[in-house]
This record gives structure tokens, sequence and C-alpha cells, in this order.
């Protein structure tokens, strides 16, 4: 299977919150059956200062190709990677939702979305089975009794993604850490889910997250946990449902999405390399 790379084109920018900006793309090719799964992600590559569009890495039929052909391109031309999470692929077009956390320029991705025009163009490698392992949510939920959704405004558009592909009288608890109350956002929230909102208020990031999790009475029974955000916060969360809780490591889906005062251009710490090898552990076993 090939792992698509292809060049989209902003149709949409809405401001949803002070801080967040929902941009539609429209991709040049997009396969018809990917894009549509819960919690999905994708890389978006950002053009270098005087581009108008990012150079691409050239199409093969390789897998993983696409980033030894990244790589080829020279440094000073090379686009900037950032991994997102698609908010909707919109049923039967090559149009995709991607929300955008608003930072400053303190990043390409934000100082690219704060000034994102429609025509604007980006690169896209994904959607696809490939690149982002499908959150098994069908079995997951199945074999438990409930589920705790856990992430900051990061994991918003995964969370919207996993909470309307729940079934019907399931059971959900979801704790989403945002900087204020201006940066709520609606969540689907049928019977059986109850969501709390979490203001950060100048509080570090992934404080009141975990605290609000660690203080709270859950629900009997083993959950399925799925948990997303800044790294340290997620790898606490995750300790405590393993250490304090109970909840089987292999009950457990988490990812860091970003860490505090560092950037995905920085080295990875010797804790982050520990989770990526304990995911790979797992994502063999399952």
């Amino acid at each position: 299977m090939r792992l698509p790379v292809t060049s989209v084109q902003v149709t949409e920018v809405e401001r949803v919150t002070p801080r967040t900006a929902r941009i539609t793309f429209e991709a040049e090719e997009l396969d018809p059956g990917v894009g549509g799964s819960p919690d999905q992600q994708v890389k978006l590559c950002f053009p270098r200062p005087g581009q108008d569009a990012p150079v691409l890495p050239e199409r093969n039929d390789d897998a993983m190709g696409w980033y030894q052909a990244y790589l080829a391109i020279p440094e000073a031309e090379r686009p900037w990677m950032r991994s997102l999470t698609v908010r909707r692929r919109l049923p039967g077009t090559r149009l995709l939702e991607i929300d955008f956390v608003l930072h400053g320029d303190a990043g390409p991705a934000s100082a690219w979305a704060e000034r994102a025009r429609p025509g604007d163009r980006l690169g896209l490698v994904g959607p696809s089975e490939l690149y982002a392992r499908p959150v098994p949510l069908g079995s997951a939920v199945a074999a438990a009794d409930w589920v705790l959704l856990a992430g900051d405004e990061t994991a918003l558009p995964a969370i919207h993604t996993l909470l309307a592909a729940l079934p019907a009288g399931t059971t959900a608890l979801v704790f989403v850490e945002v900087a204020d109350r201006a940066e709520e956002q609606p969540l689907p929230a049928p019977d059986g889910v109850a969501v709390r909102w979490l203001h950060r208020d100048g509080a570090a990031p992934g404080r009141p997250l975990t605290e609000a999790v660690v203080a709270a009475e859950l629900p009997a029974g083993t959950p399925f946990a799925w948990l997303a955000g800044e790294a340290a916060a997620v790898r606490t969360l995750r300790r405590h449902l393993v250490e304090e809780r109970g909840v089987p490591k292999a009950s457990i889906e988490f990812t860091g999405y970003w860490r505090h005062r560092f950037t995905q251009d920085d080295a990875p710490t010797a804790e982050d390399l520990a989770d990526a090898r304990e995911k790979s552990a797992q994502a063999t076993a399952d």
C-alpha cells in the first residue's frame, strides 16, 4: 500500500475559538476509503520563508520511501513537517478539516495558521492506515466496562471523532484541559457521556488535567483509556492509571502530541524514546 503524498489548498478558514483555527483543505489526491476513522493523523508540510508552496518529496510505491525522499531535499528548501489530527473528512469529497491551536509565531504550524487564507498551499502525507494505526475502538469498548478520554486542546479533534464513534449507551468520562473558558468547544455528548472542562488560567500545561483525573472518583470496572496531549502529562496519567488504579497497560492508548518547552524538531528525551519503544511493543502484541 502506497503512503500518499499530495498537495492541498486552503478553501476555508474559521476561527472557532480565540486560539483555534479550523482550516478546510482540498487535496489534489485523496483515497476515497481513508481519513474518516477516529483519531486519524496526518503530516502537513509547511513552506520555508520565501516559498509560495513547500517542496514535496517525490512519490514512490515504497511505504516509507517518501521519508527518504523528504530527507534528500536540501535542508534550506526542506519543508517543516508537523503531525496533526483530521477533525473531519467530508464524505464524497477531497476535503479535510484540521484544527490548529494558535500560539503566535512560536512554531511553523501556528505561525502559518495565524495568516492562512483561501488559496494557500501545503503538502500532505497521509491519511493512511500505514501511517497511523487506527484506534481499536470497537473491540476496546466491547471489552471494557467504560471509557476514559483525557487530553488538552491539541487532543480535541481526536476526542471529537472518538465520541462520535462510540457505540450508543457507552459510559464515558471526558476530561479536557484548555487555556480558559473561551476555548471550550461543542462536543458530542450522548447519554452516558460526561464532559468536564478544565481551565489552565495561567497554570502549567498538563497540571489541571492530571490533578483532575487523579482526584476523580472513577466508575467501577476496567476502562478503555485514551490519553493525548502534552507528553509529560500523558506519561503521568498513564503511570497513575496503571500503578494506582490497576488499569492494564493493554487497555490504554496514549500519545504525547507535544512537549512543553520543546518542539518537534528537538531531539527526543530518554522518556520519549521509552514511550516510543513501549508503544511499538504494544502494537506488535496487538
